[in-house]
């Protein structure tokens, strides 16, 4: 078997790149050593936001909203623009959260800053009595990761794609600089290209091909519960507390309220559910929504992060190995990004280069020292 382009990892990004791979007439495989979103995309929060405070990330995340609203509309699966809501509590919250709105304001990101009332007419169940202000962008959003990833992926494999499930990387074959050849349980596929997508397992991928540089990359375990269900619509927007524990929540679709917080173990593969959390976590969503401490918790469960030592991705080409790619280190954006990524490496795959600044997420930066600005990030 042989394919001209391999990609490790079948989570949403390793999907939305062969999707796009595909659609530019790209001869791609994935290979997935369980199911399809099996790793960290189907555990992730949903939300996909532009509220970042670099301009590399604004702009990549204004494509990505672009990028999931045209998909949403002709593939049919759920992405609403429900907004991000961040709630500050001090002076020197509001003055980073001014600094952050100029430059998505400058990269036309709507966000604004607005008052207490105003973020409780948004979502009246709020308790802002401590709150002094808040930052809102209404094209912030969510998305359904099973409906989404399934969408590209069925896409994908009409355009050409073939995705390869219960199909585990066992070694690359590398001779003299070169990929000639990925082994896996199922056996061997020739190729030329390969591309690490597999995010919390990355550096596991770059051990294989002997990669010559340091890319940290480890994997820590976050959580996240979700409610019975109450009224719908009662909690649209994504609503975060950097004060109460990174805080996040918002409603799905069906009603309940999904959340967590900044509550971090690791590096682990570890995904075993804590007491610890559940205290935290129903602690700190009660004093931003003091309704939830009236809700049963239906169910919590674990996921990854991926972290790297800036909260920024690693994405770019191994120059030492002809062809080898790695997108991953998300640290926990790596289902809003999705798009916007896939779309940057196919350029970089294709092409040799992206309007997007890709730069941004030079894997050799760590090499190097020089660690670009922590990226926004909570629960």
């Amino acid at each position: 078997m042989k394919g001209d382009i391999v990609i490790i990892g079948g989570g949403i990004t390793g999907i939305a790149l062969a999707h796009e791979l595909a659609r530019r007439g790209e001869d791609v495989v994935v290979l997935e050593k369980r199911f399809i979103g099996s790793g960290s995309t189907f555990r992730c929060g949903t939300g996909i936001r532009q509220q970042f405070g670099d301009e590399a990330n604004v702009q990549v995340m204004k494509r990505s909203v672009e990028l999931w609203k045209k998909y949403s509309e002709e593939y049919g699966f759920p992405f609403k623009q429900t907004g991000y809501l961040f709630l500050l509590y001090s002076e020197e919250e509001i003055n980073q959260f001014k600094e952050n709105i100029s430059i998505q304001n400058r990269f036309g990101v709507p966000t604004k800053l607005i008052t207490p009332e105003e973020a409780k007419e948004i979502v009246p169940l709020l308790d802002v009595s401590e709150v002094m202000a808040a930052s809102w962008n209404p094209t912030d959003g969510k998305a359904d990761p099973f409906h989404a990833t399934t969408a590209f992926a069925l896409h994908a494999q009409e355009m050409g794609a073939r995705i390869y499930e219960y199909t585990e990387v066992k070694d690359l074959i590398i001779e003299k600089g070169e990929i000639k050849g990925v082994k896996t349980n199922k056996g061997t596929i020739k190729t030329g290209i390969v591309v690490n997508a597999t995010n919390a397992w990355a550096k596991l991928i770059n051990a294989m091909a002997k990669v010559p540089i340091r890319i940290p990359i480890e994997p820590y375990k976050h959580q996240a519960i979700i409610t019975q269900p109450i009224k719908r619509d009662t909690i649209n927007p994504m609503v975060i507390s950097f004060k109460y524990e990174d805080s996040y929540l918002t409603q799905t679709d069906h009603g309940g309220i999904i959340g967590g917080v900044g509550y971090e173990v690791g590096p682990t593969y570890d995904l075993s559910p804590s007491y610890t959390f559940l205290r935290e976590v129903t602690t700190y969503l009660s004093k931003i929504v003091p309704a939830i401490r009236e809700l049963l918790i239906l169910r919590t469960w674990a996921g990854y992060y991926a972290k790297t030592p800036d909260s920024n991705p690693a994405i770019g080409r191994i120059n030492e190995i002809d062809e080898y790619y790695i997108a991953a280190g998300f640290s926990g954006h790596g289902f809003m990004m999705a798009p916007a990524v896939a779309e940057m490496l196919s350029d970089l795959i294709t092409k040799g280069k992206s309007k997007l600044p890709i730069e941004w997420y030079d894997p050799y930066r760590f090499e190097r020292g020089e660690l670009r600005q922590k990226a926004l990030q909570m629960g």
